[in-house]
């Protein structure tokens, strides 16, 4: 059902238009977390996503041209949010890709979950709906692979596992 509806998301957002995507969820956050019930997983839609916090800067990437405005929920905020643990996250793309990120990477002024670039949604042809951004430009130390593999995008799910 799921890749049903990743599936009918992606064609809105290729034709521009995403009216689903306000209540479709867009990110599900499990493992070491508390969510809102006690649970120990959290799904969010667009639109719970814009009623955090925003966060705004401009970076270039390695993946784009020129820079660019993004705006979305700072990771910190986001994992704030559902109580996660300390440890690392396993970030996984709506196609599987999966990468694993520290939560110390969590900090003010470090990394976003992207939901906007330069005002406008993220197709999920253009890296969307969600990209994992660092300001790059901002913070030297984040300009090298290490961080730039951290960087994903078409984000859908992220399991904390909190330290041993």
């Amino acid at each position: 059902m799921r890749k049903v509806v990743y599936a009918a998301l992606a064609g809105f957002a290729f034709f521009g238009a995403s009216p689903l995507l306000a209540q479709e969820v867009v990110l599900t956050l499990s493992g070491a977390i508390a969510g809102q019930d006690g649970s120990t997983s959290v799904e969010l839609t667009m639109e719970d996503l814009q009623e955090l916090p925003r966060e705004r800067f401009e970076t270039t990437t390695i993946w784009t041209e020129g820079p660019q405005v993004f705006e979305g929920v700072s990771l910190r905020i986001l994992l704030d949010h559902v109580q996660a643990a300390e440890g690392e996250i396993r970030a996984s793309a709506l196609n599987d890709y999966t990468i694993t990120i520290p939560t110390a990477d969590a900090v003010e002024g470090g990394p976003i979950v992207a939901f906007s670039r330069n005002g406008a949604e993220m197709a999920v042809r253009d890296k969307g709906p969600l990209w994992i951004v660092y300001p790059f430009d901002i913070v030297d130390r984040y300009k090298s692979e290490e961080y730039y593999s951290r960087s994903i995008w078409q984000l859908s799910r992220m399991e904390i596992v909190a330290k041993d």
